[in-house]
């Protein structure tokens, strides 16, 4: 059990033809794992015999947002004034709000993301309060306060650096200057983020300048493992499966291109185009899951980090998943990033 007084969290895990957009009730995980996700109103999985990818429904872990109306020892109310959702808390359930707290300590008003036990649909697993991730390019800094790209069709955030968190993060990002990159992890207050966890460790090179990518030769691999992040759904509905995916075909152009100008990634990765169908495995838990293209990655693909949840990937980002898509594959969302594998053309 922890206690409000619980030590901050470590730095997280990082280190130096579908419809372009589905719901869990759409596209869910393999009976091999815990997969899948959906919003408050829960999913329908097809579990017939020989319908490959589909798992049946109670396998299926499932993300519910919500406001915190009330909560106890033992039951959470999530919801508004039309609309009210309880579920049971036990003993191993924790909930997160910038750092690990029992779930009586939550607030009224708190913004939750709660991971469902996969077996009780009316049990809180986990639930974090008021998280957010801002990862983009440094436009401005004054004192603490840094405005923040994350490309072209998301607004600028801010991003408030939490004094006692300062001198973590600046190890992990010595340079919070513009044109360098930032990825940060904290807690939303309001429009702004309090950053607390450092979520990679900072390249050491301008978002501009990133060095070429090695060229390869030889046959376009079946599967591609390296680090799979997440992001929030600030355009997407919060149950939404997807992933964005940093080599997107330039044919079809990508509206999420970052001010830099940019258009190729750190690492060499096959194109793919708006709605194909990937299935990622978080090589941490063994969970996996289909989930349609949905985006481009462009700040993603800037970066050149391994995770190491579970020992260190092999390259960096290769997958920048949904929130949903992320806590459906195991993923701790303040750790950052998990271990994955990405298969192609299932």
């Amino acid at each position: 059990m922890v206690t409000a007084d619980s030590p901050p969290e470590q730095p997280a895990g990082l280190t130096t033809a579908l419809p372009a957009a589905l719901s869990a009730a759409d596209v869910s995980g393999s009976a091999t794992g815990a997969t899948g996700a959906t919003g408050a109103t829960g999913a329908t999985a097809d579990a017939t015999p020989g319908h490959t990818g589909f798992a049946d429904s109670a396998e299926l872990p499932r993300t519910v947002c919500g406001t915190v109306v009330d909560a106890s020892p033992h039951v959470l109310v999530i919801g508004d004034a039309d609309y009210e959702q309880r579920f049971s808390l036990t003993p191993d359930t924790v909930a997160w709000r910038g750092r690990l707290l029992e779930p009586a300590a939550l607030r009224q008003g708190d913004n939750v993301v709660v991971r469902l036990h996969h077996g009780h649909r009316d049990v809180a697993d986990r639930i974090w309060a008021n998280i957010g991730r801002v990862t983009g390019v440094i436009t401005e800094r004054t004192g603490d306060q840094l405005l923040i790209d994350e490309g072209a069709t998301r607004a600028p955030q801010v991003v408030v650096l939490h004094r006692p968190a300062a001198r973590r993060i600046q190890v992990r990002f010595p340079t919070l200057e513009p044109g360098f990159l930032l990825d940060i992890i904290g807690r939303r207050h309001g429009d702004e983020l309090v950053g607390l966890i450092p979520a990679t460790s900072q390249p050491s090179y301008p978002a501009v300048a990133m060095p070429a990518a090695p060229l390869l030769s030889g046959r376009v691999p079946r599967a591609i493992t390296g680090s799979a992040t997440w992001h929030e759904p600030r355009n997407e509905a919060p149950g939404v499966l997807g992933v964005a995916y940093p080599a997107l075909d330039p044919e079809t152009g990508c509206a999420e291109d970052a001010v830099t100008g940019v258009r190729h990634g750190y690492g060499r990765m096959p194109y793919l185009a708006i709605g194909s169908v990937l299935r990622v495995r978080n090589d941490c838990t063994g969970s996996d899951c289909l989930v349609p293209v949905t985006g481009c990655a462009p700040i993603a693909r800037l970066f050149n980090d391994r995770c190491v949840t579970c020992g260190t990937s092999p390259r960096g980002r290769i997958a920048d998943l949904t929130m949903a898509s992320f806590i459906a594959l195991g993923g701790e969302l303040e750790r950052g990033c998990f271990n994955a594998t990405l298969s192609i053309g299932e």
